[in-house]
């Protein structure tokens, strides 16, 4: 009968849904378009950044600024983002370095 068909068909679909899911879970994050201009005070709320590239799933070259509460997919060329980023890198790098000096030290009484 017609039931007995499509339940197996179902099924099949639903597997083959799960198994790309698993193999590709970040094919649903990729970012589809980028915002090329970046207001600053939306740039001085930025938590963190990934960059996007395009091979693998993605197939657009972008920069993923996470701030708080969203997430904002930019030119990756943007100068001020560029600049941003260069930033958000040396601070990291700054406080790094800061935690080391601070392990290297001994109270001594």
């Amino acid at each position: 009968s017609v039931q007995t068909v499509t339940y197996p068909l179902s099924m099949l679909f639903l597997t083959l849904l799960l198994l790309f899911l698993a193999l590709f879970p970040g094919a649903f994050n990729c970012c589809m378009k980028i915002s090329d201009e970046i207001p600053k005070a939306i740039l001085r709320r930025v938590e963190r950044f990934e960059t996007q590239k395009a091979d693998g799933p993605c197939h657009l070259e972008a920069i993923i600024l996470h701030m708080k509460d969203k997430k904002l997919c930019v030119n990756p060329w943007n100068r001020k983002v560029k600049k941003m980023m260069k930033k958000m890198k040396h601070k990291i790098h700054r406080s790094k370095s800061h935690i080391r000096k601070q392990r290297g030290t001994r109270i001594t009484k």
